[in-house]
């Protein structure tokens, strides 16, 4: 059995091809202005990357902020579920889920069956998800995946008081100014924005057994800032920014969907 699972998010659109409940492939493009367009590229990449004809495809299942424009999908299924699924499909051991995206940031604990307990959600504002920490890379002049090794560099503590991105670039330059360094700017903006998220992660409730999901995940001071604030391990898995993707077609799999079924 062959499934699809496209997680629509608002930066980039992400698809992993399984069959007979193991990943076979996967594929990402960027999600610009049209979802529904970038599902269907990314569904056309996947197949192309392994190999399979659009006839051969059991069941797609999307998620995602934009999961509601695919017309060619069997069903959607919400963030929160997809993101529970593909962790514990990935790590049996995950209790608690930090999904970090582009735009927001949820945490969700799960319980012995992998159902979600309690979560909560931040996507009101972008300090505390990927984007901010683009917007703070522009202001350091940096590539933003160089800013989790400038941050382990750091040598002194400084105070990020602004959550606002726009606040926030200001006080950056501020600092630059002042001429504070590249590494203990990015050290402030990094435990800024991990104090946001463990604000969120404590309302649900911190546990052993956590998985940071996203994109951001791959940024190795973002993680030792998180890891340092809640005096716990966290794991990375390999395709971090697959995870939501990777539930949505073990969903597929555990329904029994097949194409022309919802």
């Amino acid at each position: 059995m062959i499934t699809v699972g496209i997680d629509c998010g608002n930066q980039n659109t992400k698809a992993i091809l399984m069959e007979d409940g193991k990943i076979v492939d996967k594929a990402s493009v960027e999600t610009e202005f049209d979802g529904k367009i970038a599902a269907e590229k990314v569904y056309t990449k996947v197949l192309k990357n392994a190999g399979v004809r659009k006839e051969d495809v059991h069941a797609i299942v999307t998620t995602g902020a934009g999961r509601d424009m695919v017309d060619f999908s069997n069903t959607s299924i919400n963030e929160v579920s997809s993101a529970a699924k593909g962790s514990r499909f990935i790590n049996a051991d995950v209790n608690l889920v930090i999904d970090l995206g582009a735009e927001g940031c949820r945490a969700m604990q799960l319980n012995r069956d992998g159902k979600v307990k309690n979560y909560e959600v931040n996507d009101k504002c972008a300090s505390g998800a990927g984007t901010f920490i683009e917007a703070m890379a522009r202001a350091l002049q940096i590539k933003t995946e160089e800013m989790g090794d400038y941050s382990l560099r750091h040598k002194k503590d400084l105070p990020m008081n602004a959550q606002c991105v726009v606040f926030s670039e200001s006080e950056v330059i501020s600092l630059i100014h002042q001429q504070e360094t590249v590494e203990d700017i990015a050290h402030g903006i990094h435990v800024g924005i991990c104090n946001r998220i463990s604000s969120l992660i404590r309302r649900v409730g911190i546990v052993d057994g956590i998985m940071l999901i996203g994109g951001p995940g791959y940024n190795k001071g973002l993680v030792k800032c998180l890891q340092d604030l809640l005096e716990k391990e966290i794991v990375i898995a390999e395709d971090s920014e697959f995870i939501s993707a990777i539930g949505a077609a073990v969903y597929a799999v555990d329904h029994g969907l097949a194409l022309g079924s919802k």
